[in-house]
């Protein structure tokens, strides 16, 4: 019997040791996209909300492994842009994006020892996106399908097919504040670097107006050029060959808000210390074993 209590007592022991290190999250805020569809940070009428839950695991006092998945919706539109030229080319579009993501998160300061650290973090993502614009009939249109840019096309062997779920490398920084011995509060801005230039559906050039629309339907030839939709816009495809988008810079999106974190279990965390003092506790919150 004395065994059995001794192995019930170190599973305990162990599981509640374990359960002081994970701390569970949540996260919202504000979210935007960097690429040829706009012209500044976070511009005002493409600015959307973002939301994710967290789980952190505590490595060490000053380091932590965070898995997370954060959702949002980002787009761009050429209509808001301070440039003439690109406010003719009229081109737009939104995407879902459903991430998840692994970052090491690196403290400079003790948050069992004081209230306040700057952190950064940096690590590895896949997150999913599926890039749509709504046609003069307000219809939502997914544009992947119709190879706007000629991507797929056998008329354009070099623009492969884009893929709609992609790594991607998070990495950002905050100011984290421990509210008691349990609860933070963080202020995060998280960029996100990606290897498409077609987040956004617009890269390259134009292409034969008589290839999209042999290939993928007057729909497509439709939506890669809507200059002819703006009153007094050029009723006239480009030609073969015209700047459509910039492809030097691959595309970006961020995120900026609060992440609130709980840590599960109670007792003391961080070696006996206290968030409050930073001085070591008598108390260890650690469970009798019973002999």
């Amino acid at each position: 019997m004395r065994r059995f209590w001794l192995l019930g007592s170190l599973m305990l022991l162990g599981s509640t040791l374990f359960s002081q290190k994970v701390h569970i999250g949540v996260f919202g805020g504000l979210s935007a996209y960097q690429g040829d569809l706009v012209d500044r940070i976070f511009p005002k009428r493409v600015t959307n909300g973002a939301i994710g839950v967290t789980v952190n695991y505590e490595l060490m006092e000053q380091f932590m492994v965070r898995g997370g998945f954060t959702y949002t919706i980002v787009g761009g539109a050429d209509r808001f842009n301070s440039d003439d030229t690109l406010r003719a080319r009229n081109l737009a579009f939104e995407t879902k994006v459903a991430e998840f993501s692994l970052v090491c998160e690196y403290y400079f300061f003790n948050l069992y020892d004081q209230k306040f650290s700057p952190y950064l973090f940096a690590g590895l993502a896949v997150y999913h996106f599926n890039p749509y614009a709504f046609n003069g009939s307000k219809q939502k249109v997914f544009l992947k399908p119709l190879s706007t840019e000629g991507e797929g096309l056998p008329q354009y062997p070099d623009r492969k097919p884009y893929a709609l779920t992609q790594p991607a490398i998070p990495f950002g920084g905050g100011v984290k504040y421990a509210i008691n011995d349990n609860l933070r509060v963080g202020l995060e801005l998280g960029m996100r670097k990606l290897f498409t230039d077609y987040f956004d559906d617009v890269s390259t050039t134009y292409v034969d107006p008589n290839d999209l629309l042999a290939e993928r339907g007057q729909l497509a030839v439709d939506m890669s050029y809507r200059g002819d939709e703006l009153p007094g816009g050029n009723p006239s495809y480009p030609s073969k060959g015209a700047q459509r988008g910039g492809s030097n810079h691959k595309d970006w999106y961020y995120f900026l808000g609060l992440h609130l974190t709980y840590r599960l279990g109670s007792g003391d965390a961080g070696g006996g210390r206290s968030y409050i003092s930073g001085k070591k506790n008598k108390r260890y919150g650690c469970p009798r074993v019973p002999l």
